[in-house]
Order: C-alpha cells, then sequence, then structure tokens
C-alpha cells in the first residue's frame, strides 16, 4: 500500500518544525487502531496496552469506524436502496440531531423515514414531548447553532432544523448537491445553508459522500476544525510556508513513512489508508491524549484535562463500510460473522 499522492504545492514551500507531540501523533494513531482491531477480535477488554487509551474515551483512527457513523452508513444510508432524494434527506435529518436515539425514537413513530412519511409538524411534536421528559435530542459532539431569531420568531431549534430541512428538499438544494463535481464544490453549497459554517458544512458533506450518490475521493478536500487547530499547534512549532489544511496534506500523503521512521507498524482499514478526514480528526484527538501525555505543551484553547472517561461495552460491535470503498468482502474474509449486512 502506498498512500503518497504526487501534489507539487509542497515541493517549494518550508516545513513545518515538528514539536515533542509530532511523534505522538503517530503513536496514538498506531495504538487506538490496535485497540480497534482488538475490539473487533475480542468482546472482553481491556483492549490496549496504552493507559491513557484504556482510561479515556478517544474517537477511532478512521472517522467512519466511529459508532454513530457507522449507525449512518448502514441503517440510514445503505438500509434498504434508498432514492436520491430520500438518501439526502435521511443523511441530512440525521445530521441536524447526529443522535442514535432521535434518529429511532422517530423511526418508532412514523416507521421508515422518507419524503412519504417526512413532517415538520409531526415530527416537531414527537421531539417536543421527549424534551418535556427531558430528553436530549441532539449529540454533545459538536453544537448545532439555531436559526436566525427574525426569521424562525416563535420556533424551538428543532423546528428550526425541521423547516431547514423542508426547505432544502423542497427546492433546488438537492439537484445543485447532485451537480456538484467536486467534494469542494459539494462543500461550497453545503456551506451555504443557513447557520451552517466551514466545520459543519466539512463535516455533514463527508457524510453525503459516504452514499453512492456521491462520487468524491477523501483525498480531494479538507477543513481543519477548532479541535484540529489546537492539535496541529500541539505538533508543531511553527507552519512554515505551510497553511493547517497543508499540515493535513502532508500527514496524508507520508502516512506511510512516518510509521515507520517511529516503528508503529500500523494496520490500515484494510487496504485503505489514512484519508484527510481522518488526519483531521486525529490532529482532535492527539490534542486531548496531549493533555495527559505532554501536559506541558499548550495548544490554543487552553484546555487541560479530557472530560469523558471511556466506558467498555462488552456487546459485540460489527463493521460495514460504504460498498464503493471495497473492502467489506475483506472484513468478512477475517472476521467471519462482524460484517452487519
Amino acid at each position: 500500500m502506498n498512500a503518497s499522492v504526487s501534489h507539487n504545492v509542497f515541493i517549494k514551500k518550508k516545513k513545518p518544525n515538528e514539536s515533542i507531540v509530532f511523534e505522538t501523533y503517530w503513536k496514538f494513531a498506531f495504538l487506538r487502531q490496535e485497540a480497534f482491531f482488538r475490539r473487533l477480535s475480542c468482546n472482553q477488554g481491556p483492549w490496549s496496552d496504552d493507559e491513557i487509551i484504556n482510561e479515556y474515551k478517544f474517537t477511532n483512527a478512521y472517522r467512519a469506524s466511529d459508532r454513530v457513523s457507522q449507525y449512518l452508513i448502514k441503517n440510514v444510508i445503505y438500509s434498504k436502496h434508498w432514492s436520491e432524494k430520500d438518501t439526502i434527506l435521511r443523511i441530512l435529518l440525521f445530521k441536524f440531531f447526529n443522535k442514535i436515539e432521535t434518529w429511532q425514537l422517530l423511526e418508532s413513530v412514523f416507521g421508515e423515514i422518507s419524503l412519504n412519511t417526512f413532517s415538520v409538524e409531526k415530527y416537531s411534536e414527537v421531539l417536543q414531548r421527549a424534551m418535556d421528559k427531558k430528553q436530549s435530542i441532539y449529540s454533545a459532539a459538536y453544537i448545532m447553532p439555531s436559526g436566525p431569531k427574525k426569521d424562525y420568531i416563535g420556533k424551538r431549534k428543532h423546528e428550526f432544523h425541521l423547516l431547514l430541512l423542508q426547505k432544502l428538499i423542497s427546492g433546488s438544494f438537492v439537484d445543485e448537491l447532485l451537480s456538484c463535481n467536486s467534494m469542494k464544490d459539494a462543500y461550497k453549497r453545503v456551506l451555504g445553508v443557513e447557520s451552517l459554517g466551514k466545520f459543519l458544512a466539512y463535516q455533514f458533506v463527508t457524510d453525503l459522500n459516504y452514499s453512492n450518490y456521491f462520487p468524491f475521493s477523501e483525498q480531494e478536500f479538507v477543513v481543519p476544525g477548532p479541535g484540529a487547530m489546537d492539535g496541529i499547534k500541539k505538533c508543531f512549532t511553527n507552519l512554515g510556508d505551510y497553511t493547517e489544511a497543508d499540515v493535513i496534506r502532508y500527514m496524508m500523503e507520508n502516512q506511510d513513512n512516518y510509521f515507520d521512521k517511529f516503528g508503529f507498524p500500523f494496520k490500515n482499514l484494510w487496504g485503505r489508508p489514512l484519508q484527510l478526514i481522518d488526519c483531521q480528526n486525529l490532529f482532535c484527538e492527539v490534542d486531548k491524549y496531549s493533555r495527559v501525555a505532554h501536559p506541558e505543551v499548550s495548544g490554543i484553547s487552553g484546555r487541560t484535562r479530557i472530560k469523558q472517561k471511556f466506558k467498555p461495552q462488552k456487546s459485540s460491535i460489527e463493521v460495514w463500510y460504504p460498498p464503493k470503498w471495497n473492502i467489506n468482502d475483506s472484513i468478512e474474509s477475517i472476521y467471519p460473522g462482524v460484517v452487519a449486512m
């Protein structure tokens, strides 16, 4: 496997200066991926020899391996063959709340979520009842902003997102999105959706791209989020002539070299190397990891603690990825019964 892609953008640039955390980036990626594979093989933890990974909660080295992404891929996008419009509606609805329990609540009341069953008024009533019972309907992974107050007077946050979804699906948004020729073009279209900033738009377009209706490569385009900015600040004393996006691409293109250099025999995702979105996320996670491993190194936010502790679940896990990646057959051959579909 060779993850290198030729990009002349780096040839004449002054490279960033590495800090002590730079090697830890590759160490963490290796250790977290090792824990992922051990988890597939055995229900009983601990799944890592690293005390920090065993104690605190970290996302996987590959974004698509995380629990919420896996649910989106298996249960939202590929639960059956959905039309283009249904697929986009389902992805956007899931992403606005980004919470498995909210999706399951709506399905328990309305059955399969589609254009035929979607109703702003009825969905809003169900979600409001859940909120009245003090149930959280939004994920805490990131904050979804509310709509402009002047345009949505008297509307709750969840009503705004349902109204926004209706507006997108009933207008030209879907056709415009499907006509995009690159991930960056699709990102710009999603960025034009009211209330979505750069970080959220990139997350949304990444999830849309899991479906077969979008053929974009995850090696094409990246938008660094706030957590990644923190991690980059810790990994380098200065960036030279590179931007944060350049740094993420540099990590992706040189992953084999650095894993070899530091002696970390990284196992990729059945032949799929780390993509830009994964390298971006790893910067977020190494920011957290280094709060314990390198407390003397400061980032941008100034955070010094990891809030979430790891709570292991002993139930077996099932992994399954977008069919266009062509890796599901490889999983089944190594871990019979692990693939869910």
